[in-house]
């Protein structure tokens, strides 16, 4: 990423760097790429009666005249970050995201989450993913909406007991960090009882998690969708409302769909192959757009024209994403394209064979569907599975499944843990690289 994105010079904290040099992390090289210019010597280069003055300006000045003493003018257009791709399915590019696409977001999320003046947020995602960044990084700085910060989206007992502390409304998280709030027998129901909207994103929200969690917190999960590449938000489950002008009841929320279009956004489905539109309740590739579309990928054209497309005077993204809108509007996500194995010609959807066999395994299981060549076949699964469970009993929950033959898994391969991103999705590479690492086949 300092390659590709020519940094020179990183701000960061020698005490963080104590902390990161602590646990092995070896950053010589990084340094010889970038200078780093430490907080710390800000701070110490900043005398007493300097510090003083500026932290009263903060407090007593408007905004618009701190704006003009620290401020710098900005073109909307130019690129405001740089964001590096999960990189779940190969090499992770630059998306170059401008000011406008940053703060439209920002505007359209806050809109849809009906953002009320005592309104408080848990900031536990990371920056370094467009969900952490838009919506529970800048978006309460620009909103004015207090913050909740935590570093770790794994320690849920001190997110939780930070939620009951400072009474936190809303909650923004990945499928995968919610399961660890329903998991863990120290999360009591109580402390998330302040909590008027919890937001699902970055990955497919598991139904059972959604259960679960409503089951021991009494709180809906409302999931929602987008990518690095906008911003990342574009359609959000919201709670339905009632009109008491003449009592009708406005739809925001419908289980196993991803929900409504942002305002200011738009969703198409179209043919793959001839980028035609297809009709209600066809499944086709899922195009987003409207302003928060990114510029394009760092220093690649190519790439970046393989994914923008213009239609009727309009740029739109192709997710690589395979869905259909429902009659009333909803868009349902059935899987990524290139999760999809063509097995004896037939194409099988890899989060179908999971989302089958999930429904049945017990809760501490996880699993994780990849493929692998298959001379008489094209391809054939491969699950990986993590958990105490014995070969007997993962064996009989397949069977049980439902699933039909083709879908059923050729090699179960049993592993410490799913291998994960920094965000909490699930890493297909990796996955890949297990399977041809000589691991355990039962």
């Amino acid at each position: 990423a300092i390659n590709k994105s020519g940094i020179t010079t990183i701000y960061t904290s020698r005490r963080f760097i104590k902390k990161l040099t602590q646990k092995g992390i070896e950053l010589d090289s990084l340094f010889e790429q970038a200078s780093p210019i430490y907080l710390e010597d800000i701070h110490d280069s900043m005398g007493k009666t300097e510090q003083i003055l500026t932290l009263l300006a903060t407090y007593i000045l408007p905004t618009h005249l701190l704006l003009t003493i620290y401020g710098k003018q900005s073109n909307i257009h130019q690129a405001a970050t740089i964001l590096f791709s999960s990189g779940t399915e190969g090499e992770p590019k630059g998306v170059v995201l401008s000011h406008q696409n940053i703060m439209g977001n920002i505007k359209q999320v806050s809109d849809v989450l009906d953002t009320h003046d005592n309104d408080v947020m848990v900031a536990s995602l990371p920056l370094f993913h467009a969900f952490g960044l838009t919506v529970t990084g800048l978006l309460p700085l620009i909103e004015g909406v207090p913050a909740i910060c935590h570093p770790d989206p794994t320690d849920v007992v001190t997110i939780a007991k930070s939620i009951s502390q400072y009474q936190a409304t809303i909650f923004c998280g990945t499928s995968t960090f919610l399961r660890l709030f329903t998991k863990n027998r120290r999360v009591h129901p109580l402390m998330l009882d302040s909590l008027r909207i919890v937001v699902a994103g970055a990955e497919r929200l598991n139904p059972e998690i959604r259960d679960s969690f409503s089951l021991k917190f009494g709180k809906s999960i409302y999931e929602g969708y987008g990518t690095t590449e906008t911003t990342p938000v574009a359609t959000v489950n919201i709670p339905d409302r009632i009109s008491t002008d003449d009592w009708s009841i406005q739809i925001g929320n419908k289980t196993g769909t991803v929900g409504l279009p942002l305002p200011g956004s738009s969703v198409r489905i179209v043919d793959p192959a001839t980028m035609q539109n297809l009709a209600v309740d066809e499944d086709g590739l899922i195009l987003i757009g409207g302003t928060q579309v990114m510029q394009g990928y760092l220093d690649n054209p190519d790439k970046t024209s393989e994914v923008i497309v213009e239609i009727d005077d309009q740029r739109w993204y192709k997710t690589g994403d395979k869905g259909h809108i429902d009659k009333d509007g909803f868009l349902v996500i059935i899987d990524r394209y290139s999760r999809f194995a063509k097995i004896g010609g037939e194409m099988i959807s890899l989060g179908a064979i999971e989302e089958s066999i999930n429904a049945i395994l017990p809760d501490d299981i996880e699993i994780l569907a990849t493929t692998l060549p298959d001379d008489k076949k094209g391809e054939k699964v491969v699950l990986l599975y993590a958990g105490d469970i014995d070969d007997a009993e993962l064996k009989a929950c397949i069977t049980n499944s439902g699933l039909n033959a083709l879908m059923m898994p050729s090699l179960l391969i049993e592993v410490d843990a799913i291998p994960k991103l920094g965000s909490g999705k699930n890493d297909f590479n990796k996955a890949k690289e297990l399977i041809s690492n000589n691991i355990k086949v039962t």
